[in-house]
Parts: C-alpha cells; structure tokens; sequence
C-alpha cells in the first residue's frame, strides 16, 4: 500500500498548498485507490499524479466542513469521463447523502456508474476476505471521525524445499494452496497448506484521523498501527488556539503516536500561517523530539506503508 497526499492545508488553498485529501493505493492487495477526504481542487491534484479516477473504488469523508468536501461533486462528475464506469462507494457521517444528491440534481449531472452513499456513526463500515475498515467519532466542531483501515494476514509464502519433497512442480495446484485449499496428490494422499506453507504474512495497519483535538478514540484507532496520519494545524506554542478551534499540534499528534505505539506519523492540515516547507521544519522537529520517526505530509510525494519494526504486537 502506498500513501499519496493530492492536498495538506487547513481551511483554504494557498499557493503552496491544497486542501485536504489523501489517496491509499492498493498495487498487489486489490488493484484499487481509495480517497480520503475530497476538498476543493482535488481532482485537478489528481491531474498531477500517478493516481487514476478509473480505479477509485472508494470514498471515505472524516467530516462535512468544506475544506474536506468541496471537491466531491466535481469529482464524481468528471469520474464519468475519465474512464470510471465501476461502481464507487461514499462513506460519510450523516448529511453525506443530502450533501452530494442535492449538488448533482441541481446541477443535472449524469453519471454513468452506480453510486452508493453509506452514512454512518462508527463502528464496521466494510469488511471483504482483504480489509477491515472501522470509524469511531473524534472531537472537532461538527462531528469527525477517524479511519481505521486494516489489511488481513495473508498466507505466506510457499516453500520451494517442501514442495520438491512432495513432487510438486509449478501450475495450478500453487494457486490452490496458496488460497487454503487443501488438495489430493497423485498417491491420493492429501496435502494442507499449512504443511508447505511458510509463517502467515501480518497485513497493514493504516489510521487515518480527521480534523480532532485530543479525545479518547484516537488511542483504539491508532493502535499498533503501522502508519497513523494525523493533523498538526499548530505548533504547540498554540495551544490554546488549537484547542478552542478544535485542533490538535503537532506535540499533541507525536504524543498520540508515542501513546498507541504507531510504526509512523505523518502530519498533516497545517495552518496557512505556515506558508512554506521551511516554515513547516518547527513542527516536524517539535514532534520528532517527542516521535521521532515522524514525517511532514507533502504533496505529491508518495509514502510507502511498511511494517512496524515490532511485529510482535
């Protein structure tokens, strides 16, 4: 899996810097993008990256505040005519719905795929033979919430040695242990995966948390998982400020990274006070004395998700 950040300011575009969005590109695990957050101009972010509209499969919207959703009808619309004809699925906290529905039929926009809106409250949004994604509510000025994305374990690898010991040669029956099924050999004796199968491989974890000030659901959301993305709008000098706008510093992200034992942080939704990567450096050293292995969201940089060093959580 691999992290692709199309935008990274709080509240308004700036020269530097769009609004929020993030993309989860799955390569091996299902071919697909899924989007976080959609603010204004994410689809003209799209332009500029390896990322395709045809593979969106999914939407996931922390919350309705503009600088998070006002990309969404644009979006949609231009999925239509950039080769995007599977199905596409928004989740979102309440109001979703009325929001992109009533955008679409005032505009007349047409859309030449099915697309479902689930709202939601927390709890199992999605769950299929590969991925887990649960949301629980954050602490922010209208309702928020954080993502939860977890990859399953998967097999692990075949074992050269062991098929040779059984007289299996490469072909179909691979594909059939591989999946856990248990096949009949030529003698007629069966064969388990588990007896040419290495260790199951650990799947990802990925958080990735809406605009939020300290609260409790940050620590089940963000634990153990091997990357946690989280906004860092102050320096923590503003405290104050971040507090009485519903936000969180970037001392504040580096300690919940500390607390839930995350593999990595990335921040990001900086304010616009901070106009450049230099002036972005403070909050990047602020947290590193508290997490150091901590990263600045930047744009169109792509972040591959690797394991935590620990594994054994």
């Amino acid at each position: 899996m691999e992290l692709y950040f199309l935008g990274t300011n709080a509240g308004v575009p700036t020269l530097q810097r769009n609004v929020t969005s993030i993309g989860l590109r799955m390569l091996d695990e299902r071919r697909a993008l899924w989007l976080f957050d959609c603010g204004e101009g994410t689809q003209h972010q799209i332009l500029s990256s390896p990322l395709k509209l045809s593979k969106l499969e999914k939407i996931f919207i922390t919350h309705l505040h503009g600088d998070h959703v006002f990309g969404l009808p644009g979006l949609l619309s231009s999925r239509a005519y950039q080769g995007g004809t599977t199905p596409l699925t928004v989740y979102g906290p309440p109001g979703t719905e009325r929001m992109i529905m009533t955008t679409m039929e005032l505009s007349q926009s047409r859309l030449n795929y099915d697309l479902s809106i689930v709202e939601h409250t927390g709890g199992v949004l999605f769950e299929d033979e590969t991925f887990i994604v649960e949301s629980a509510l954050l602490e922010h000025r209208i309702d928020s919430y954080g993502y939860r994305i977890t990859e399953k374990d998967r097999p692990g690898s075949l074992d050269p040695g062991k098929l040779a010991e059984y007289g299996l040669k490469p072909g179909p029956l691979f594909g059939r242990l591989k999946r856990g099924e248990t096949i009949t050999l030529d003698n007629g004796d069966s064969l388990r995966p588990e007896d040419v199968l290495g260790a199951p491989k650990r799947g990802m974890v990925v958080t990735i948390l809406g605009d939020t000030r300290p609260c409790d659901n940050v620590q089940p959301l963000a634990r153990h998982a091997d990357v946690l993305v989280h906004e860092a709008t102050f320096l923590h000098d503003l405290a104050d400020t971040a507090h009485e706008y519903y936000h969180s510093t970037s001392k504040q992200a580096a300690e919940a990274a500390r607390a839930a034992d995350a593999g990595q942080l990335i921040m990001t939704h900086f304010s616009s006070r901070y106009k450049d990567e230099d002036q972005l450096q403070p909050l990047l050293e602020e947290a590193q004395l508290i997490f150091p292995n901590t990263k600045l969201a930047i744009e169109h940089e792509l972040i591959p998700v690797v394991h935590r060093k620990d594994e054994s959580q």
